[in-house]
């Protein structure tokens, strides 16, 4: 497949403003109310129905303290059944309020309310929230933000001017409710016509004719991020956007990294950010260029060839220094950053694999002993639709479906109206009826051989597909280690990988096929990353272990 880094659909679910002072603040209550809508918004000359919060594109801020409790209500006003996912917060002993439809709760139905009610502990940094339903996420998003305790004093970088949540995404021209019924039968064709930062597309994009054949008429509006000299500001970089990584740069200034998904890392200096869907990264960046304007480019990535090739955009935004876009200032053109390729994954490689831990107060050391170890192959099988008889093997939309699977196995929501959480709760009889995740593909072979992309006999072999209520059940404290090998199974891209109410300390990555004759040799088990989302590499690997301690 193109840049459609496709997240299998497959549940690994473990039932399972007063910073300037150095002094505790009191816990309180943060509450919002979210009133989930349709509403017409124009770009691409085009007015396009979208589903957002409170009228707004990104959704609001949810801005915290760490120890805080959060309450939102959401009054559902859009056609469709929702659910609100807080990506990343671990919500102890609370999974019943970690919205994923039909795992933790039912959905909101059009008409209905609910209020999901949490506490923030132990974390701080930059997560998000987005709607839990087929790529209505794309529109339905915003930042979560948790401050540390004791105020801005306590951070372990600088203290900073000014923080600025950077929220790139995708414009869809199309239905994202059709986007999602046809993901759901197996068709994942379907391409966004545009990037965004902060919701707005950047001068890249014209609804002009004239400007497409002339470079005349009036670009769109896009992102300014207006600074002082010699002033710091924490980017919170987040990724919303469905299936592509982004590559971020800003003409004429570096990124010092110092945290991914609210943990802290140590520091380092880079040129490009590259952020998966689902990532947060929060970075410094100093204003210390000379007076102008700089673009702010995010650029998507996709598989190279032999995977199919799908349009991808470019969205700038811009950085500009005092009165540099005054008429009269003679202020020069602005300067644009020099992109890496959109299929270069190097790039992606070596900035996850320069992240290491802070060794913050809050981390926990790197448990050493593992009790339970799985190996994850991810890739793109077949199976026939129900009530049908199929030819084993015949890949089009009037026969098999096309479905993302781990270890051959793709998630099948369960059959009753009862989630799985209170199934399993209650011991009814549905969570009888559920499949066990297994620990590796029934089939070893070359996964990253490029000549599985396109379909062919040895696909015909090796897919083997099923569909199935999966689950994996871990005893409460054990530690898990995970290896997701990516596979060229019809598809060569890369998959971000998130694990709902726990971090995972990222062991090692690498291209090719995972060995653990030498891979294990590498691990980082000293001072690893500790991410909620991780991205397994175009044709590659990556080895996390987590404990299993956030029981129902």
């Amino acid at each position: 497949m193109a840049s459609q880094s496709l997240l299998p659909a497959v549940a690994i679910t473990i039932i399972s403003f007063l910073y300037t002072t150095a002094l505790p603040v009191t816990a309180v209550l943060v509450e919002h109310t979210f009133v989930v809508s349709q509403m017409n918004m124009t770009h691409l000359c085009k007015k396009t129905p979208v589903t957002v919060v409170n009228g707004q594109l990104p959704g609001p801020v949810i801005d915290v303290t760490e120890g805080d409790s959060v309450a939102v209500h959401v009054i559902n006003k859009s056609p469709y059944n929702i659910t609100i996912h807080w990506h990343g917060v671990k919500q102890w002993l609370n999974c019943w309020d970690d919205g994923v439809p039909m795992i933790t709760q039912p959905a909101i139905q059009p008409s209905h309310n609910f209020t999901y009610r949490f506490d923030v502990v132990g974390q701080e940094g930059t997560l998000w929230w987005h709607a839990h339903v087929p790529c209505l996420r794309a529109t339905l998003h915003g930042a979560l933000i948790i401050r540390p305790r004791n105020g801005v004093a306590s951070y372990p970088f600088p203290k900073p001017h000014k923080e600025v949540p950077i929220i790139i995404g995708d414009w869809w021209e199309m239905d994202l409710g059709q986007v999602g019924r046809n993901m759901m039968h197996g068709l994942f064709d379907d391409f966004a016509s545009a990037s965004t930062i902060n919701g707005k597309l950047g001068d890249l994009f014209n609804c002009s004719e004239a400007r497409r054949l002339y470079n005349e008429g009036t670009p769109e509006d896009g992102y300014v991020l207006d600074v002082e000299p010699g002033k710091t500001y924490l980017l919170r970089v987040i990724n919303a956007g469905l299936f592509s990584e982004f590559y971020l740069k800003i003409a004429g200034h570096k990124f010092t990294v110092v945290a991914a998904d609210a943990n802290y890392v140590s520091p380092y200096t880079t040129d490009v950010i590259a952020i998966a869907p689902g990532e947060t990264v929060d970075a410094l960046v100093v204003a210390d260029a000379p007076a102008g304007r700089y673009y702010m480019v995010a650029l998507p990535n996709q598989a190279p060839l032999p995977d199919t090739q799908t349009p991808e955009h470019a969205t700038r935004g811009m950085v500009r220094y005092g009165n540099s876009h005054l008429p009269g200032t003679g202020a020069p053109a602005p300067i644009s950053p020099k992109m890496p390729d959109q299929h270069d994954i190097v790039t992606s490689l070596y900035f996850h694999g320069n992240m290491t831990s802070r060794h913050h107060r809050k981390q926990s050391p790197v448990p050493v002993e593992v009790n339970e170890r799985l190996f994850i192959v991810l890739g793109l099988g077949a199976v026939c639709p129900q009530g049908r008889t199929c030819e084993r093997g015949a890949f089009d939309s009037s026969n098999n479906l096309l479905v993302a699977t781990m270890n051959n196995v793709s998630f099948q929501p369960p059959a009753t109206m009862t989630p799985l959480l209170e199934a399993h709760y209650y011991h009814t009889g549905s969570v009888n009826k559920t499949q066990e995740l297994p620990d590796r593909p029934p089939v070893l072979f070359n996964f990253t051989d490029p000549a599985l992309i396109p379909f062919g006999p040895k696909e015909r072999r090796l897919e083997q597909s099923s569909r199935e209520t999966v689950v994996r059940r871990f005893r409460h404290g054990s530690v898990v280690e995970m290896v997701f090998q990516s596979s060229a199974m019809l598809q060569g891209d890369s998959n971000p990988m998130h694990l709902h109410g726990h971090d995972m300390f990222v062991l090692a990555q690498g291209l090719g096929n995972y060995d653990a004759a030498k891979d294990v040799a590498s691990y980082n088990l000293l001072n690893p990353p500790m991410k909620n989302t991780v991205l397994v590499p175009n044709l590659g690997w990556v080895a996390v272990r987590f404990v299993a301690n956030n029981p129902d």
